[in-house]
């Protein structure tokens, strides 16, 4: 059978239910993973994500911040949040969704830290807490690789990993999300993994794909100044 997994970091689950709406209807998914759903789990919707044709949820949130969940059309089963870096800030969420007449499929959903403005570790913790959870991140996948079973991972990265991934290497080689010691690691964690990148298996990589404009270019659709941040 053919599966559609799709994932959105939706800033505010309960702001962005129109939002919702739309997306489901336009790309009719079978499980969504969300990101920045700034939802403690006791006033997630349920309700209005049921009625858009999630029966199964799984949700990890917190008040105002991150925040992680699984919409699934199928049941959920071996439900699991971990933490990254010795913080509970609910950005990483799996479970396994298991389709009729199909095996299970483990899915996460991961938020991976922004980074702040400034890429110096040093002087920007923000960058250091990001570096470090991709570290941690990798020695996790690494020990994943023999694995069995399917595993899909999808979420907000907010690395950028290609030039062909940003409207202009040049331009961003030196901004948070391109520089070349994230990419350097996301990548790491993609080999280490032996993860797939879906899209690019699909789309060449030679061939620009943004996931991601900022609200602060005037005109951002016309100028399409994106980034592939999500994965």
């Amino acid at each position: 059978m053919t599966i559609r997994l799709t994932t959105w970091n939706v800033n505010s689950v309960r702001v962005r239910l129109d939002g919702l709406a739309r997306l489901v209807e336009a790309c009719a998914p079978d499980v969504l993973c969300l990101q920045e759903t700034k939802a403690e789990d006791g006033v997630f919707p349920h309700e209005a994500i049921a009625a858009l044709g999630f029966p199964h949820r799984a949700v990890r949130g917190q008040k105002s911040y991150n925040g992680v969940a699984i919409l699934s059309k199928w049941p959920l089963e071996a439900i699991d949040g971990r933490n990254w870096c010795g913080l509970d800030d609910c950005r990483h969420l799996s479970a396994a969704v298991r389709p009729p007449g199909c095996g299970p499929i483990e899915v996460h959903s991961l938020y991976i830290p922004a980074g702040g403005d400034v890429p110096n570790p040093e002087t920007n913790p923000k960058f250091a807490h990001k570096l470090a959870f991709l570290d941690e991140f990798r020695a996790w996948s690494a020990g994943r690789r023999n694995g069995s079973g399917r595993t899909v991972l999808m979420g907000d990265f907010n690395v950028a990993p290609l030039v062909s991934d940003v409207w202009s290497h040049e331009r961003l080689k030196r901004v948070v999300t391109h520089t070349p010691v994230e990419r350097a690691r996301l990548t790491g964690v993609l080999e280490a993994g032996g993860w797939v990148d879906a899209v690019r298996h699909f789309v060449p990589e030679s061939e620009r794909i943004f996931t991601w404009w900022s609200y602060r270019t005037p005109d951002w659709e016309n100028a399409d100044k994106g980034r592939r941040l999500d994965h």
